[in-house]
């Protein structure tokens, strides 16, 4: 199977299919962490022009996408962001070239967000703790020509509690803004890649197991 990685630096979901036989590749603005097959380019062209691909994983930039941001679209933040708005219509954009990429299986990963009104509801949402990682944190699946993905390993959440008794994940607690903390929300936790690698990389024609 000839698998594209979309918007992937770690190489952790590449590795996966990698390990089970696949022709995966992975595309990134960025290189890649890990020693393996991977393009430093534009997702949309490998998307588009580097197939025929029989399924493709993307992991688009949640910045300008995720509810966490719409504080910053109100009026009184205009002044310091004056360009926020341009910059969700590129994402949304980027996003659903994405989705209408012509390949036939397609998984679209990203936190919850405005594409749940902007486009449709995501088919999933997961969280790492049903595959087998203590951390808590929503992911939305947009499926095309896939299965949900089905917990592989549940355990329980870790939270940590702030002074003011608001209830966060604890990763939440390290270092903010900082260049590693971003890099760490952005890879994909090796449980969620092997389940992906697992139950999507044997699927038949008729969308059955191999």
């Amino acid at each position: 199977m000839r698998v594209l990685i979309a918007c992937e630096f770690s190489g952790i979901v590449r590795d996966a299919f990698r390990a089970r036989g696949h022709d995966a590749v992975s595309c990134d603005l960025e290189a890649s962490e890990r020693d393996g097959p991977h393009h430093v380019g534009d997702a949309i062209d490998f998307a588009y022009m580097g197939g025929p691909w029989d399924l493709m994983i993307a992991h688009p930039p949640c910045t300008y996408l995720t509810v966490t941001g719409n504080k910053w679209m109100k009026p009184e933040y205009a002044h310091r962001f004056p360009d926020r708005q341009q910059q969700r219509d590129d994402a949304i954009r980027f996003f659903m070239m994405l989705a209408d990429a012509p390949v036939d299986r397609i998984c679209i990963e990203n936190p919850v967000g405005i594409m749940s009104t902007s486009w449709r509801k995501p088919d999933q949402i997961i969280q790492p703790y049903q595959f087998g990682h203590c951390e808590p944190k929503k992911t939305c699946l947009w499926l095309k020509g896939l299965p949900n993905l089905t917990p592989t390993k549940i355990v329980e959440p870790e939270y940590m509690i702030t002074k003011s008794g608001k209830r966060l994940a604890k990763w939440y607690f390290q270092p903010s803004n900082t260049p590693e903390r971003q890099r760490m929300r952005n890879r994909t936790f090796p449980g969620i890649a092997e389940a992906m690698a697992e139950q999507w990389g044997n699927l038949t024609d008729n969308g059955g197991i191999a």
